[in-house]
């Protein structure tokens, strides 16, 4: 995989630091069904928002469409925000939709990096500025990018892992079930995770029995390829390095088949309520808490400058730099922190609004949120 550079930036000091609470992260939270779009009406400046999909992480439509949507209101905007389910197709007829119904501004999460470079181009030939928003479509041409240090959050997996496995014999087994190749973000993870995991790679503390992406950031695919790798391997692992807390749950499931949940060191990331109980429960190890809210303000603002032609305070915003090799360009960018979240910093996420206890706090995870003050 490619190695990408990402510059550290300040955040202006007008982004939210603490998360509000938004509603559930799941496909019936706050955000509302997978089917339901949501329609600016408002006065401001038009402000097209493409998001990817519902399937494999239920925090689009939990916690980025009504972050954006109150921050893009907040911002005197005309939000229109859409949902493309995975669909390539939809997502160009979406943003087709939006180009012709004049939006200023164009905010695009995309399926795939080669989808977002084309509907980049197509709006720029119109005089609409676009952002890639949480993943940046490499190859393409938009101006600006808005995310985390995803370089950052992948070192947070593996140090993650290293930490679980500290005290492991010599040559502890590591399987590594990876997001999709075509998303630059899954790129940015496994390279992090490089940083912390490849010295203990040659230095036999650990051993890589497979690096395996998934297509798609497909759950179910993801269980089962880790199943094969995990029978070809005579059912040794000692820990796995999963992309994200929705192919977390799909290794989780295929551990408690053969009595390894518990036992194996699993990572996450995102910090969904399914993946915070896990963590409670001990079968899954840690995951990465993201911000979401900052995220959603800080394009907002961007797209707030954008849209009074103000390219001064928008520069001035995404004052930092990623290197997209692919096109050989640099691309003005907001870099966010994320956290790495073991059992006792669950309480962290939960104060901070990002989740409800209520969505944790379960019959199977009660006595652990009692142990930990989580209320």
């Amino acid at each position: 995989m490619r190695s990408k550079t990402l510059a550290s930036i300040a955040v202006t000091a007008g982004l939210a630091l603490a998360v509000s609470a938004c509603g559930a992260n799941s496909s019936s939270g706050t955000g509302g069904s997978s089917e339901t779009n949501s329609a600016g009406s408002g006065t401001g400046a038009k402000v097209g928002v493409i998001l990817p999909e519902t399937k494999t992480s239920a925090r689009w439509e939990g916690f980025d469409k009504p972050l954006l949507e109150a921050a893009l209101k907040a911002e005197g905007l005309d939000p229109d925000i859409q949902n493309a389910q995975g669909d390539v197709q939809k997502f160009s007829t979406l943003a087709d939709g939006m180009i012709n119904n004049g939006v200023k501004v164009l905010i695009i999460a995309t399926p795939n990096a080669e989808v977002g470079a084309s509907v980049a181009k197509k709006a720029q030939a119109q005089g609409i500025q676009v952002i890639d928003y949480d993943r940046l479509n490499t190859g393409g041409s938009s101006s600006y990018y808005v995310s985390f240090d995803n370089v950052k959050v992948g070192e947070l997996q593996g140090q993650g892992m290293a930490d679980a496995l500290k005290d492991a014999p010599q040559g502890a087994n590591i399987i590594e079930i990876e997001g999709a190749p075509t998303d630059n973000n899954a790129t940015l993870f496994a390279d992090g995770q490089k940083k912390i995991l490849k010295p203990l790679y040659d230095s036999g503390k650990f051993k890589l029995v497979q690096s395996q992406p998934i297509d798609d950031w497909d759950n179910q695919k993801g269980g089962q390829v880790f199943e094969q790798i995990l029978t070809g391997n005579g059912g040794k692992v000692d820990g796995v390095v999963a992309a994200n807390d929705g192919l977390a749950g799909a290794v989780i499931t295929v551990l408690k088949k053969v009595g390894l949940n518990g036992k194996v060191p699993v990572t996450g990331q995102d910090a969904t309520p399914d993946g915070l109980q896990a963590v409670l429960l001990k079968d899954q190890y840690m995951t990465v808490f993201k911000p979401i809210k900052e995220e959603a303000e800080a394009t907002a603002k961007l797209a707030g400058f954008l849209a009074k032609g103000d390219t001064a305070g928008a520069d001035k915003l995404a004052s930092g730099v990623t290197k997209d090799t692919k096109a050989n360009r640099d691309v003005k960018s907001v870099l966010l922190t994320s956290q790495l979240i073991t059992r006792d910093k669950v309480k962290v996420v939960v104060d901070a609004g990002f989740v409800k206890a209520s969505e944790i706090c379960v019959a199977a995870t009660q006595a652990a949120c009692t142990e930990l003050g989580i209320k």
